[in-house]
């Protein structure tokens, strides 16, 4: 073997693989400063409600709603339970039937229950005719009917979507001779429990307590009201002369609503090491707060949306749930919920809402616009924009619902309320209280005071039973 092939021979290892000749990339990155990010969270969402929202601020904690009185109180819906096939309105849920609202004697609201007669219908069942006698109450168990009433040239037309928990009508009851005005037709199958006038006369007259309640109500409803219920305010208009004007003043709701500010809090717990010696080149407690406050608000938001005490979910005024005539949310549904205010300042929708909405423009050949708010652009119906919020729940069937606002206290819309000015203040409404314990812990108390009003029962609609899957 010659010289020059030993050479090359030599520079080969035993493995096959030629000597390392520089520094490799593993060995060096010891030395190197490594390039990181701040902790990202996946959880952070673009929180549009609690953008959107006016807040005011709340000095006492308390935010009182006054309003005019209102007459039509309990406009309600009904709940029952159910014994494998068998469905009984719960007794005390009849106090949202506008003619029992406050009547407390639970016996009497007992009696009436039992005395519903439970019918099944299948779709295209007639449950009343226009012009029949009127003498019972039904209550919608599950199921939903279409309200049908007579146009002005003689055709059909829906009046409105009766669904779980509606009823129709207490006039059948209180009035002699009453007739429907409206059809009401079956889209599915589904369930009603039924009372007849007589059997609710038979619980009349055994019940002093219910004859006095029931002509309190009937006083109350011939008194002068507006269109919304409210008292009326007299007045006269296109007179000549000198006639006598009428004297009036306003009625306050003598109970109004007080909404007091809820919290969420947290102890943030980070040890005095940690903060001491992994400083550099991100400040630990920093990166810990802020990440914190994020969850803490994006629970802030989820409360506004679906709290039972003040949550916009709950909150919402029963004539202003209206539900999906088809399931799917369609131009048709979002035009319905959009004419029940006046300046809607916008839809917040569930982001799986708003693709269904989309797919139901694109099949009949419409393109949504698109509107900027805050440098973000967003889609919009009628220049009003659908904010997503993923708070907003989805049942295990499928289901949704679209919510759509007025805001602001001089429209009379929903507000936000908070309290600014509050000790140890980092953003308003948000507060931490630092302390060291015993372990050299450092724990950190953090607090969000907040809750949500809505001003005047218009100012929130929700479209409900909006189908997501088709």
């Amino acid at each position: 073997m010659s010289d020059a092939s030993e050479s090359r021979e030599s520079n080969v290892s035993g493995n096959g693989q030629r000597p390392q000749t520089s520094l490799g990339t593993a060995a060096a990155r010891n030395l190197a400063t490594t390039t990181k990010s701040v902790p990202q969270m996946q959880e952070i969402t673009s929180r549009w409600l609690l953008r959107m929202l006016p807040w005011v601020q709340v000095s006492g904690g308390t935010y009182r709603v006054n309003r005019r009185l209102c007459y039509t109180v309990g406009d309600g819906r009904v709940t029952f339970t159910t014994t494998g096939a068998e469905v009984r309105v719960i007794p005390q849920e009849l106090r949202e039937l506008a003619l029992l609202r406050g009547f407390d004697d639970d016996e009497v609201l007992s009696a009436l229950a039992d005395r519903f007669v439970q019918q099944e219908f299948a779709p295209g069942d007639v449950i009343v005719e226009r012009g029949q006698a009127a003498d019972q109450i039904f209550l919608i168990a599950h199921g939903k009917l279409n309200k049908i009433g007579v146009g002005k040239y003689g055709d059909e037309t829906v009046l409105g979507v009766l669904v779980d928990g509606d009823y129709f009508t207490y006039q059948a009851v209180v009035e002699s001779g009453d007739h429907w005005d409206f059809t009401v037709k079956a889209v599915t199958s589904g369930t009603l429990l039924v009372l007849s006038q007589q059997a609710f006369e038979q619980v009349v007259a055994r019940s002093e307590a219910l004859q006095a309640h029931l002509a309190r109500f009937q006083a109350s409803s011939q008194r002068p009201q507006n269109k919304h219920g409210e008292a009326a305010i007299a007045m006269a208009a296109g007179h000549k002369g000198e006639p006598e004007l009428p004297a009036t003043f306003v009625d306050y709701e003598t109970k109004p609503r007080e909404y007091e500010l809820s919290v969420a809090q947290t102890t943030l717990r980070v040890h005095s090491r940690v903060a001491d010696l992994y400083n550099d080149p991100m400040n630990q407690i920093e990166q810990q707060r802020r990440l914190t406050v994020e969850a803490l608000r994006e629970r802030q938001e989820h409360e506004l949306v679906n709290n039972r005490e003040f949550g916009l979910l709950h909150n919402a005024d029963l004539k202003q749930r209206i539900p999906t005539r088809t399931g799917p949310p369609t131009p048709d549904d979002m035009d319905e919920v959009l004419s029940r205010r006046r300046k809607t300042r916008f839809y917040l929708a569930h982001p799986l809402a708003i693709a269904a909405f989309g797919r139901e423009c694109n099949r009949r050949g419409l393109y949504p616009q698109s509107v900027e708010v805050m440098g973000s652009t967003v889609h919009a119906w009628r220049n009003v924009p659908i904010f997503p919020c993923n708070k907003i729940p989805i049942t295990e069937s499928g289901t949704t619902s679209i919510l759509v606002m007025r805001t602001g206290e001089e429209d009379q819309g929903v507000v936000g309320l908070h309290q600014t000015g509050i000790p140890d203040e980092h953003q308003p409404g948000l507060n931490w209280f630092m302390g060291i314990d015993e372990k050299g812990i450092i724990n950190y108390l953090v607090s969000a005071y907040y809750s949500a009003a809505v001003l005047v029962p218009d100012a929130l609609g929700i479209l409900e039973d909006v189908e997501i899957g088709r």
